[in-house]
Formats: C-alpha cells, sequence, structure tokens
C-alpha cells in the first residue's frame, strides 16, 4: 500500500508543477496578479500544517503539503515584485484576523484543534484572493485553480493515516479551489471575454 501512496503523492506533486508553471508565467507577464496577503497566509499556515501532518503520520501525504510552501513562496516573493498590491481595508481586516487565528494555534496544544485553527486562517487567507478576482476575475489563471483541487483530491488519498490532523487541510481545499473555480467560470462570463 505504501507504493500506492507514494504514487499518489508524486502524481499530486506533479500536479502542482503544472499548475503553478502557468501562474507563474501568467505572474511574470503581468497577467495574474497574486494578492500578496493571501500567499503569505497560505505559506506560512501551510508550513505549519506540514509539521502538524508529519507528526500526525500522514507520512508521504505530507510531501504534496511540503511542496505547496515552498512554490507558495515563490508566488509570494513575485508578488511583491509585482508592485501592484491591490489591497483594501478589508483585505488588512482578513489578513490580521488569519494572523491572530494562525497565533491561536501556538496557545492550543492540542493537533486537532491546531489542525481545525490553522486551516481556518488558510479559508480565511483566501478572502482577498476572493476579492480582488470578485472585481477583476482575469486577474488569477483558473487552470492551477482547477488543477489545484484534483491535487489536493490525490493528496487526501496519498495519506498514509486518516484522522483530522492529516485530511482535513487537503479537504477544505479540494472545496476552496473546486468553489473558487466556479466563482472565476462565472464572473467571467458576467464581464464578459478580456
Amino acid at each position: 500500500m505504501y507504493e500506492v501512496k507514494a504514487i499518489l503523492s508524486i502524481i499530486a506533486i506533479s500536479l502542482i508543477f503544472v499548475g503553478y508553471t502557468p501562474y507563474l508565467r501568467d505572474t511574470f507577464r503581468g497577467k495574474t496578479t497574486p494578492h500578496i496577503y493571501s500567499w503569505f497566509i497560505w505559506s506560512f499556515a501551510t508550513a505549519i500544517i506540514f509539521a502538524l501532518q508529519v507528526s500526525a503520520g500522514a507520512g508521504v501525504g505530507a510531501w504534496v503539503t511540503l511542496a505547496v510552501v515552498i512554490l507558495g513562496l515563490i508566488v509570494f516573493i513575485a508578488g511583491l515584485r509585482d508592485g501592484r498590491k491591490n489591497i483594501t481595508k478589508l483585505d488588512s481586516l482578513f489578513f490580521v484576523l488569519s494572523l491572530v487565528s494562525l497565533f491561536l494555534w501556538i496557545f492550543a496544544k492540542q493537533p486537532v484543534l491546531s489542525a481545525v485553527l490553522i486551516s481556518s486562517v488558510d479559508i480565511l487567507g483566501f478572502m482577498p484572493t476572493i476579492r480582488k478576482s470578485w472585481n477583476n476575475p482575469y486577474s488569477e489563471t483558473l487552470f492551477m485553480y482547477k488543477v489545484g483541487a484534483a491535487r489536493h483530491g490525490l493528496a487526501f488519498l496519498a495519506l498514509q493515516q486518516y484522522n483530522i490532523v492529516t485530511w482535513l487541510n487537503p479537504i477544505a481545499w479540494v472545496l476552496a479551489n473546486s468553489i473558487f473555480s466556479i466563482i472565476l467560470i462565472v464572473r467571467r462570463k458576467q464581464v464578459g471575454e478580456q
């Protein structure tokens, strides 16, 4: 069974590169504008999730989470380079709420509560990107989010231990990526071709 889990993990990691490559290309071309608050929160929170998954026995399924951390940091740095931050007061509010929630896990001292808090932070971190994309649905690379839903589904299947600490985040991201993809598709139809 380990071999199957390792293969699923490798496929999911491959999908990370398949999804992030066009995203980074579009970012460097100025077509995609990553929201730096979202990408900072996602990178930081996902690093903590990786540590929680490893401690809870996720095994090869945690490899996917580590790869997301690394590529998320690259997107964050690319977003800083761009200079167009498009930050609103609402974005700052979600950013502060995310940071407060992120530091609550330190005091939780319980892996399950920590996993719930960190996964909540991850989803809160999505709010600035959703707001930005609602106003400009072409400012994100839809392909990455579609692939992201599949990738997180494979990451879930690759887990070696199933408990809330290991599976909560991949399942949350299957849902978040799927819903966000639908939002982008609907909003693009509403605003027309660009």
